[in-house]
């Protein structure tokens, strides 16, 4: 179907706002992309299933769109339409909370506190959307939000559905959603235990000046670029090299492989990785998807040289015909 017409579905689809060749590198914390052919936003649950369902018919290409925060979109920008929610309503009955997608973590973080309720405090800070938590099972200190979760509604292409926990099937930085891509979630509950305000804010506080410190507010950057490792995948050689107070909860960092690489400080154009920080890469000024995508590949190839295994990346890649390849080429 001509993109025309399928403007034309869109826009007749109340409470949905359709704007053409919006520039992404406004809506990703990186500050990079190129336009999308078409963005349309709504906080309307029944809007957001008609527009999934307008382009689906249309055969268009198409991905929902939440803060940003973990998006590199190529220079070109994305030859579809990008469907922005931003329902973001939060009540709570007694400890279970129920959350809009749309809503900003942080802000339901701030609800939790201000109500003594305990599950997800140590999630201050982390930039993002409830419903990218929950698509990225996000978590810090510790805890991951799969832990508080025990009913998710998402949008499967036709029908409202539910999931509880199990269903969702969490692990690390990872649900069924990331491998549904097709499904939209709309909503989520929670179950919290019962706490002390004064105490968990007072730890949220904490938590909060250390992140802040790592990853400034302002900052253009996704935070860590790659996951952190499981010890018991690890290759044995990786495993004897790794001192043994680096590995927490059966847990390691990326961030101590690369810097053994020597990663850090590393520029490339206007893409940079911290010097105090391995597993931070920014966008320091003027940086491009493509620079960006160089940065990670080569740090990439250097793990898998010195280590014999790949890291992979927290960050997802839109509008690329096919997935960077790491090492493809080394930062200038």
């Amino acid at each position: 179907m001509p993109l025309q017409e399928t403007v034309e579905r869109l826009t007749n689809i109340p409470d949905l706002k359709v704007v053409r060749n919006e520039p992404l590198g406004r809506h990703t914390r990186f500050g990079i992309g190129g336009p999308a052919d078409v963005f349309a936003t709504t906080g309307s649950e029944e809007a957001l299933a008609a527009g999934i369902r307008a382009v689906q018919s249309a055969a268009a290409p198409w991905m929902i769109l939440g803060a940003g925060t973990n998006l590199v979109v190529a220079d070109a920008g994305f030859r579809g339409v990008i469907l922005h929610y931003t329902g973001s309503a939060i009540s709570s009955d007694g400890l279970l909370v129920r959350v809009e997608s749309g809503a900003v973590l942080q802000d339901l973080v701030d609800y939790t506190l201000a109500r003594g309720l305990a599950g997800i405090h140590t999630m201050t800070g982390i930039p993002g959307l409830t419903g990218a938590a929950i698509y990225g099972n996000a978590g810090a200190y510790g805890r991951s939000i799969h832990q508080s979760v025990s009913k998710v509604v998402f949008f499967d292409g036709q029908a409202k559905r539910e999931f509880n926990n199990a269903e969702c099937q969490f692990a690390y930085r990872e649900s069924i959603f990331k491998r549904h891509k097709d499904w939209t979630i709309l909503s989520v509950e929670l179950t919290m235990s019962e706490g002390n305000a004064a105490e968990l804010t007072r730890q949220a506080g904490e938590i909060r000046a250390i992140r802040d410190a790592k990853y400034p507010p302002t900052m253009k950057c996704a935070g860590s670029i790659f996951k952190n490792l499981l010890f018991k995948d690890l290759p044995p050689a990786a495993q004897a090299e790794l001192p043994p107070n680096v590995v927490r909860e059966g847990k390691v960092p990326s961030a101590w492989f690369l810097e053994q690489t020597g990663v850090k400080g590393m520029k490339d154009g206007g893409i940079q990785i911290a010097d105090y920080h391995a597993n931070l890469i920014y966008n320091a000024g003027g940086g491009t998807a493509q620079e960006l995508v160089r940065v990670i590949g080569e740090c990439k190839a250097r793990v898998r040289r010195r280590f014999g295994f790949d890291v992979e990346e927290e960050v997802q890649y839109v509008g690329f015909e096919t997935p960077p390849a790491a090492g493809c080429c080394a930062p200038r």
